[in-house]
């Protein structure tokens, strides 16, 4: 079973989400105070590179993620489109803060609050360890299989680690 099927299993009760409300929908949040209080309140966000023109890409996502002040980080494949695009210098994404589940079948992301971040791969194997500790607190009900798989993956280079930064 891989990630998307586990947060399908999961059903209303992974897609709900209290306290979104109070944000305006499709809103940016720009470099506002109110992306952490969002972030905090949320086990997914939704990433899309922008393209050299800054439209989004067909690449989207939603993905597990841990906030570090004003920064997200996620821990992706490394042959995904959100990797790839930083590595040929498209670094600015959009994302989309909140959680309706998998978005191929929720549009409703779309409507979520969001924010123009810029990537930066992490590679430092401390900042890993760390990371990964954190991301097991938060993901404490899926982390015995998703943190080993991870943890595999940035030693092995086929995951990568991602900040986003508020652009």
């Amino acid at each position: 079973m891989n990630r998307r099927e586990h947060l399908r299993h999961l059903g209303a009760a992974a897609t709900a989400l209290s306290g979104v409300g109070a944000l305006l929908p499709g809103a940016a949040l720009g470099n506002s105070a109110d992306m952490p209080a969002a972030a905090d309140r949320s086990r997914l966000i939704y990433i899309t590179p922008l393209k050299a023109d800054t439209s989004e890409s067909r690449c989207q996502a939603e993905v597990w993620f841990l906030r570090q002040g004003d920064d997200l980080l996620v821990v992706t494949q490394a042959d995904a489109w959100r990797a790839r695009a930083i590595t040929q210098g498209r670094v600015l994404a959009k994302i989309w803060v909140g959680d309706v589940g998998v978005w191929s079948r929720n549009p409703e992301y779309r409507d979520l609050p969001w924010i123009l971040a810029k990537g930066a791969m992490i590679t430092d194997p401390a900042a890993h360890t760390a990371m990964l500790e954190k991301f097991g607190g938060k993901y404490r009900d899926e982390w015995p299989v998703w943190g080993p798989r991870w943890a595999e993956g940035l030693a092995d280079g086929s995951r990568v680690m991602i900040r986003y930064r508020l652009a």
